[in-house]
């Protein structure tokens, strides 16, 4: 940070980039520059003692040709013409001479490029003329390898020590080697390659020649980028449907992602920097504000392991974790094979290996199983995750594209229920339903006026009610099963649009319910989130990061990188190494202190006291960032938030010596949205994401309570 200029340009690598690649880099060409020493050496000396001077050969001009040397082995004669040998001798002692001083070059770019913290362009100010230079000793080894490649490969030299394997084996080796290596090279610069690079630098003028205003460059390469993003969409993911609705989400794919990056002068590598910082940042305020909570007995929501407490006066009496836990089995029934074989390998592919039809396609067309595979996997799989016979499957459509998601539903007569399954993101058609999170408004019974939606969330909505009203299915189905109530579940993304399903159906069907899991974030205004926790059911467990993730949390996000990329004191190859070990062994006490610099204070999102950055540092971050978040992000926006009454279950922290007698203690409470606006960078926030580990926490829980608890198990 900032990005890399050369050849006038910018480029998606910054200076520091380089540290590891020239590492990888000198190591090979040391092995590489060893080998071809030792080949050299044989070969002179093979030239030396076995090819005779011109004095002491044998004139055979007359059947060979002329300038010919005549060299006898011990068991055949080996011909070799002067240019051949000086041919040979060339490009040996070029291609070491080359390869010799690449490495110096490339210790020194290694110290240039490991210099100052992330931001200290300064210190490493000599790194772009040793890039040139670099750069420009990558000529003669091309050519130096063309000879190596026409000398090891085909037939124009003719002179080869036949007897010397290792040396042969050796320059065939290398030479190839070689070639790999310099593809990697060309590779890595087309990934480097920035397409507006040039036009970052150069001032949009008018056509009178007048500059224009910052915020007119800013339009114009928002534009830009917006079209860049659209383009590398249409052509890496060609399969998806090209019709209205993908188009759409296209472009508004592209929009989102232009406006979260335009103005900012990250490179890839500094948001892995940054989110290993924001690791360490997020894990120090945690504990400070833990330390201040301790000391002032701050009033505070608190999670607690009595469950008795919690579910007892500030919920429904349906809203328990034994119900959650059992409808979790259905909300991931409506993925089908994938997700089953996914969590259980084993013991599903036995299940599903008795449910499959063997040649469906071949039979007469079944009504109730839409768009499955030619041995109804799919609904085998729905089975296996729900429990349910196959005579309860009453419906399940497997289609799946841009605003069409998967959804089943079936016959729960263990609590009397007609459960509709929505399936979550699974497919890249369901990414792009994501990443539309244009605001749309929302009609509902009940919602109060000018609510506002996940705009991806809302078009799948009005599709699944569409397939629900084309036949009058749901009627049908609760009118074959009275007395049972309907239930709407899913996970993920399915919990977001259970939620809204249930929405626009909760006025027909009386006592409708929907449990959800891992419900994303920014999929309701605040006012309409506040509705739905009359009829919906929240879990989120842990870190989810799916459930924190929204534009304004995003937005949050690069802001607070930015802030901890200039706070930063450690040279970004020591944050990625830190990473790496932080990952396998957690991180220890002093890199909360040695990785900032020495500073008193910093800005908190909430105005605590911290210490990651001074006063001034955080006057000129926190004016930069106004201005960047500004610029890409509408201030008429509705704010979005996760939506359903939300039970938030965590892993209770234990000391240092609870952590090696007591086991894994979870802990709860009933959460606001307002607390999952900030998304945090934590080692499970993907892995408390998945279904089944929702589900062993949901079993850990009521396996722990059951013989605990003053409540029985059905009540929690």
């Amino acid at each position: 940070m900032p990005a890399l200029k050369l050849f006038g340009r910018k480029w998606l690598v910054a200076s520091d980039d380089i540290v590891f690649p020239c590492i990888f880099e000198v190591v090979w060409r040391v092995i590489y520059l060893i080998f071809t020493l030792i080949a050299f050496q044989r070969y002179w000396e093979f030239f030396q003692s076995n090819v005779t001077t011109d004095i002491d050969s044998v004139n055979i001009s007359s059947s060979i040709g002329d300038n010919l040397t005549v060299s006898h082995q011990k068991n055949d004669l080996q011909y070799c013409q002067h240019i051949d040998v000086a041919f040979i001798k060339t490009y040996l002692a070029g291609i070491n001479i080359i390869v010799a001083l690449n490495i110096p070059l490339l210790i020194v770019m290694i110290s240039t490029a490991a210099r100052g913290a992330i931001c200290d362009v300064q210190a490493r100010r000599h790194v772009t003329p040793l890039l040139y230079l670099k750069l420009f000793l990558i000529l003669p080894e091309i050519g130096a390898n063309v000879m190596g490649t026409m000398w090891a490969f085909t037939s124009s030299v003719h002179c080869t020590n036949l007897d010397d394997v290792f040396s042969n084996t050796t320059l065939e080796v290398t030479t190839i080697f070689y070639w790999i290596v310099l593809s990697l090279i060309i590779f890595a610069i087309i990934i480097a390659y920035d397409p507006l690079g040039a036009r970052k630098y150069r001032k949009i003028k008018d056509p009178n020649g007048n500059e224009n205003d910052p915020n007119t460059h800013h339009e114009f390469m928002q534009l830009k980028v917006s079209k860049l993003w659209l383009r590398r969409f249409r052509l890496l993911f060609c399969c998806i449907t090209k019709d209205e609705d993908g188009d759409e989400a296209f472009l508004q794919s592209a929009e989102l992602l232009s406006n979260l990056f335009t103005g900012t002068d990250l490179v890839p590598s500094d948001m892995i920097a940054g989110s290993i910082l924001m690791r360490v940042r997020q894990k120090k305020e945690n504990r400070e504000f833990r330390r201040m909570q301790m000391l002032n007995d701050m009033s505070c929501p608190r999670y607690s392991t009595d469950l008795s407490r919690i579910f007892n006066t500030q919920c429904p009496s349906w809203m328990t974790l034994k119900n959650a836990q059992h409808y979790l089995r259905f909300a991931v029934s409506s993925y089908g094979w994938p997700m089953v074989c996914a969590i259980a390998p084993c013991r599903a592919c036995c299940g599903l290996i008795r449910k499959v039809t063997c040649c469906a396609g071949l039979r007469s067309k079944s009504n109730h199983i839409v768009d499955d595979n030619c041995c109804n996997c799919n609904e085998a799989g729905t089975r296996v995750a729900s429990r349910v016979s196959a005579d309860d499957v009453i419906y399940a459509s497997f289609k799946n594209q841009v605003f069409e998601i998967p959804f089943c539903i079936l016959a729960d007569h263990k609590m009397k229920s007609i459960v509709l399954s929505i399936r979550g993101s699974w497919s890249l058609s369901d990414i792009f339903t994501d990443l539309a999170a244009k605001p749309e408004e929302f009609v509902a019974p009940g919602f109060p006026d000018n609510t506002y939606v996940h705009y991806g969330m809302a078009k799948c909505c009005d599709q699944i009610l569409k397939n629900l009203e084309a036949d009058n299915l749901l009627d049908k189905v609760m009118q074959m099963h009275p007395g049972y109530e309907l239930v709407i579940t899913g996970h993920s993304l399915g919990a977001g649009l259970s939620i809204l399903v249930g929405a626009k159906l909760r006025a027909k069907y009386n006592n409708l319910k929907v449990y959800g899991f891992a419900t994303p974030s920014g999929m309701l205004t605040r006012e309409a989130a506040k509705f739905t926790e009359q009829f919906a059911f929240t879990v989120v467990v842990g870190d989810d990061c799916i459930a924190r993730i929204s534009v304004e949390a995003v937005e949050y996000l690069r802001t607070n990188i930015l802030e901890s990329l200039q706070s930063c004191r450690l040279p970004k190859y020591r944050v990625i190494l830190n990473g790496f070990a932080y990952a396998l062994l957690g991180i220890p006490s002093r890199d909360l202190e040695k990785t900032w610099y020495n500073v008193n204070e910093v800005s908190t999102q909430s105005n605590h006291s911290s210490t990651l950055l001074d006063p001034q540092i955080i006057a000129t971050i926190t004016n930069e960032a106004s201005q960047l978040y500004g610029s890409s992000s509408d201030k008429t926006r509705p704010k979005l938030f996760i939506s359903g009454k939300i039970l938030h279950i965590l892993k209770k922290k234990k000391s240092e010596i609870e952590k090696k007698t007591s086991p894994t203690v979870y802990e709860m409470r009933w959460a606001q949205p307002e607390d999952f606006m900030e998304l945090k960078v934590m080692p499970r926030m993907m892995l408390d994401h998945f279904p089944q580990n929702i589900m062993h926490v949901l079993t850990k829980v009521l396996n722990e309570r059951k013989n605990g608890s003053t409540l029985s198990v059905d009540c929690i």
